[in-house]
């Protein structure tokens, strides 16, 4: 009776040990929800990877507010400039390949003089594109290259700063879909197909650019906050399917927006970001190399931007002293448009990463969401 005893207290030992050592779904459920009735979100998807695995996977709310259809782990949602990091990898694929460089003058790759008339002397290179300091506006737009060519809008002043390229940082939609033209103009594969083939069908994981392309019953849709109610953003999944008859390789690229153009589920995204926390390898396949993925995520611009290529360091974006020390800031990149709001991030240092997205939502309280959602899930399942 004694060792019966014994070996029952054992395994109940073991068994509690267990499950308060496993992932705590439940409180990162009630986490997210609760951010979810504080924004009055419509939907929110999330997902968390940890020492290489994804640990959670869940979405709240609904997929359209028409049909009051549940958003589901396997909807699919823009997810605006994070997509920025898509472009900036198969570029770095090919610096690798020797087909260009990081510091090449954008001009003799994308065909046409791309220079800032004040400083006519001055090439914009690569790297000034995806780093955001080659001082290009997005003011006045930034749909078509047309803006920036010389044949067509003349000296193009208006599409610039009036500071010198190079010297200081500043955002830019335009400057991305001139890279992602680029990407086009020099591989000789549309800009969508590209990413598709060389990115997504090697991770093995779904979505892209091309709605045209996609299962659109898997689309969640993307509402905006106007006039004290929520309306569906039409714009955010626009089809290209018209404007293919006339499209110009290495030109037209915008319409598919490698700015902020990719649809994608929170899980898939998941599995690219475990590729960049591994320093561009995941499961044994390798997208880019390990210096490669180093430089996208080292600073070009350093104080309060602290930005890469395309991926960038954060801090005091979550609230724990212990993300906010030099030589453990989280990095990332976040998402903004058509009234969604995406993260994706992760700590280089601790092997933990959030992915979080959202179709809309009705109240801000003057605060970040994405920001409200990293810390929910931080602290409901990461912070120790």
């Amino acid at each position: 009776m004694r060792r019966y005893f014994y070996t029952l207290l054992a395994t109940f030992v073991l068994l509690f040990v267990s499950s308060s050592s496993a992932f705590p779904t439940k409180r990162t459920d009630r986490a997210i929800k609760k951010v979810l009735k504080e924004f009055q979100a419509v939907g929110i998807s999330a997902a968390v990877v940890k020492d290489g695995k994804i640990v959670y996977n869940n979405s709240f709310g609904y997929k359209d507010l028409e049909s009051k259809t549940p958003l589901r782990n396997d909807h699919l949602m823009r997810i605006a400039s994070i997509s920025k990091s898509f472009t900036a990898t198969a570029l770095m694929q090919l610096v690798e390949q020797g087909k260009i460089s990081l510091d090449d003058d954008v001009s003799g790759l994308i065909g046409f003089r791309i220079r800032n008339p004040r400083f006519p002397d001055t090439p914009i290179t690569l790297k000034m594109l995806l780093s955001h300091t080659a001082g290009l506006r997005d003011k006045g737009g930034y749909s078509t290259l047309d803006r920036i060519n010389p044949a067509i809008n003349g000296d193009c002043a208006g599409a610039y700063f009036e500071y010198e390229p190079g010297t200081k940082y500043h955002y830019s939609n335009l400057g991305l879909n001139l890279a992602g033209s680029i990407l086009e103009k020099v591989s000789g594969v549309r800009f969508d197909e590209y990413i598709r083939k060389n990115i997504f069908e090697p991770l093995n994981i779904y979505g892209g650019h091309n709605v045209d392309e996609l299962d659109k019953s898997r689309l969640a849709s993307i509402y905006r906050f106007r006039k004290n109610r929520l309306v569906r953003s039409k714009g955010a999944y626009r089809s290209t399917a018209d404007k293919m008859p006339t499209y110009v390789m290495g030109y037209s690229t915008p319409i598919f927006s490698p700015t902020g153009g990719v649809k994608i589920t929170a899980h898939d995204l998941a599995i690219y970001m475990m590729m960049h926390m591994n320093y561009g390898e995941y499961n044994g396949v390798r997208l880019i190399s390990e210096k490669s993925a180093k430089l996208m995520q080292t600073p070009v611009s350093e104080g309060r931007t602290r930005y890469g290529l395309c991926l960038r360091e954060y801090v005091n974006f979550i609230d724990d002293d212990k993300c906010n020390v030099a030589g453990q800031y989280l990095v990332g990149h976040t998402g903004s448009a058509y009234g969604l709001k995406s993260i994706m991030i992760w700590s280089p240092v601790d092997g933990w990463g959030i992915v979080a997205m959202t179709n809309g939502f009705a109240l801000n309280h003057n605060k970040d969401i994405r920001r409200a959602l990293a810390n929910a899930i931080y602290n409901a399942c990461i912070k120790r």
